[in-house]
């Protein structure tokens, strides 16, 4: 079995590509553990129609943002990487500050010492300097910055199409094989 995945929902808008990231991970099978944060929960009932119970059944684990003695705190738990999305920039200043105050942070702050990939879909516009600052020392860390970008190449008619772009190509950097998304051969 692959070693599983870790979603993390934050409070930023965009909790869609979250829902997206773990319908792929199922479709293919892929074990996830997911944090939802106490801000993410709430953007995730404003945004979206899939109930809090939906998203969690997802996941194989899911895992309490207070509950910092979980698996996925500690390096020793195999873990393939994590995704958070969206990401909002109190998650990014804690990660860029190693300010592990709840479990996401310090779930981050985890893979990054292990130097296993970290993909930051930070949802914030327009930005100051003070967020790109955050996002260039995430960077040096070994995060990925990977802000949700609609592509158009593949002409989406829907925004669930360009939510799936998104998500999928997020979990390309994992090394995630699958097969959700339209990818670019060249113009016809």
């Amino acid at each position: 079995m692959s070693d599983p995945i870790l979603v993390a929902i934050t409070g930023a808008s965009g909790a869609a590509y979250a829902v997206e990231i773990l319908r792929i991970l199922q479709a293919v099978n892929h074990p996830a553990h997911l944090i939802l944060s106490e801000v993410g929960r709430r953007t995730l009932e404003i945004e979206t129609d899939v109930s809090i119970d939906e998203v969690k059944a997802m996941a194989t684990e899911v895992h309490s943002n207070k509950d910092q003695a979980a698996c996925v705190s500690s390096g020793s738990y195999r873990m393939k990487g994590m995704i958070i999305a969206p990401c909002s920039i109190k998650t990014l200043s804690g990660i860029a500050n190693s300010y592990a105050d709840n479990l996401v942070i310090r779930a981050a702050d985890v893979t990054l010492k292990e130097r296993r990939p970290l993909v930051l879909m930070v949802r914030e516009t327009p930005l100051h300097i003070g967020h790109i600052d955050l996002m260039r020392r995430a960077t040096e860390a070994g995060a990925t910055i990977f802000p949700p970008m609609p592509a158009f190449y593949n002409r989406p008619t829907t925004i669930e199409e360009l939510i799936r772009q998104s998500a999928g190509r997020a979990l390309d950097i994992l090394g995630v094989d699958h097969e959700e998304i339209e990818r670019w051969t060249g113009p016809n």
